[in-house]
């Protein structure tokens, strides 16, 4: 029997996977989560073989948690599903060492076998979700300016940014005229949007 936990926030979706899972004879939903800090302590308490996590969670989202729970209980796969299926996510997934990443529009027997061989080792992605993830650009930018633009994404301003980095407010402005002209963006917020679409933060 294939031990399942499985975190979705919104409780019709997470109600109908449930029921669609135990019509599977080999399958047992032993645990469920509805926001990702969750996923961790009860993962710990239910000893699961497969965590199948959503990627948009309310608490900490669903790659974060994930990443987490394979530092914490590695013998426990991973596979994500999610609706968003973009490459910048994948990619996110991979660097978390998820086993799997499949869409929800998926039919409802293609992530019971998902499960399946998860659980038996083997990496499954959804095949354009990979050939989009293999074709999506790299990021442009230097590792000091995705690190200026990371932490202006996360609300900090010029000069908290400049005392974390010990950088004078002047370069941090200028690090992020550079990241602005860099990604041809209209301005800062929408350099922070392309750069979270791709990927890069």
């Amino acid at each position: 029997m294939i031990r399942v936990l499985l975190a979705e926030d919104m409780h019709m979706v997470r109600g109908a996977l449930v029921a669609l899972l135990q019509l599977e004879p080999d399958i047992e939903v032993v645990a469920e989560a509805g926001a990702g800090d969750e996923i961790v302590p009860l993962a710990l308490e239910h000893v699961p073989d497969v965590a199948v996590i959503d990627v948009e969670l309310p608490g900490i989202d669903g790659l974060t948690a994930a990443a987490e729970l394979r530092r914490r209980l590695p013998r426990c796969r991973v596979l994500i599903v999610t609706s968003f299926g973009r490459p910048a996510s994948v990619r996110r997934a991979f660097a978390a060492q998820v086993s799997g990443f499949v869409v929800k529009d998926a039919p409802p027997d293609q992530l019971a076998d998902a499960i399946r061989r998860v659980a038996a080792g083997e990496r499954v992605v959804d095949p354009q979700l990979a050939v989009a993830a293999l074709e999506a650009a790299q990021s442009p930018l230097k590792p000091r300016e995705l690190e200026v633009l990371r932490r202006f994404a996360d609300g900090e301003d010029v000069e908290q940014i400049a005392g974390a980095l010990f950088l004078s407010p002047g370069t941090v402005r200028n690090y992020l005229t550079a990241i602005v002209a860099t990604l041809n963006a209209r301005n800062r917020l929408h350099a922070v949007r392309i750069a979270q679409e791709s990927g890069w933060l």
